[in-house]
């Protein structure tokens, strides 16, 4: 094991999240590095967004990890990267709330940004962004692996549970 330089554990995480349609069925997928060890993990869901789906990754790439950690956190979401560095903060303060138009109007995904600000509380991260699809082989293979799963979730429910799964979802307004 190589600890940091203050005892904590050193962790590098990917992650991406992939929609077929923008709402439609979507996952999410990380990668968790560790030294010589790594971890692959992905899921889905039968109708989301892609905004949902960077989220869920970062959300269940940190809640993974079963002690404090360094974490050298990389996505290829500015909405993912620069939400919790800049607007989080600002939208935490003023009670999970953005201005808009000169009105206070919820913050979009609140439930997922929640829980992010939740997971990564007991780490020390450090969010980078990376661009998507310029041959970094890891957020390559999140985007694999993400992609892999919108197509098990397409084989196992058919286009007729698709479509009345992408109706609730709109009807609930995410």
């Amino acid at each position: 094991m190589e600890p940091g330089s203050d005892n904590l554990t050193r962790v590098v995480i990917y992650t991406d999240g992939a929609c077929r349609g923008n709402p439609g069925p979507g996952a999410w997928a990380c990668v968790l590095k560790y030294g010589p060890y790594r971890k692959e993990l992905c899921g889905g869901e039968k109708a989301t967004t892609n905004n949902r789906m960077e989220l869920q990754a970062a959300v269940e790439a940190l809640n993974a990890l079963k002690k404090s950690c360094i974490v050298e956190f990389y996505t290829d979401s500015r909405y993912v990267q620069e939400g919790v560095s800049d607007w989080m903060p600002k939208w935490k303060e003023n009670g999970w709330r953005r201005r808009e138009n000169r009105k206070w109007k919820p913050v979009k995904n609140e439930d997922l940004w929640r829980a992010l600000d939740t997971a990564q509380e007991r780490h020390q991260v450090e969010w980078n962004w990376v661009r998507g699809h310029a041959g970094d082989p890891e957020n390559e293979r999140c985007d694999q692996l993400a992609n892999e799963e919108i197509g098990r979730i397409e084989r196992m429910y058919g286009k007729d549970e698709l479509k009345k799964a992408l109706g609730s979802f709109r009807r609930a307004g995410s």
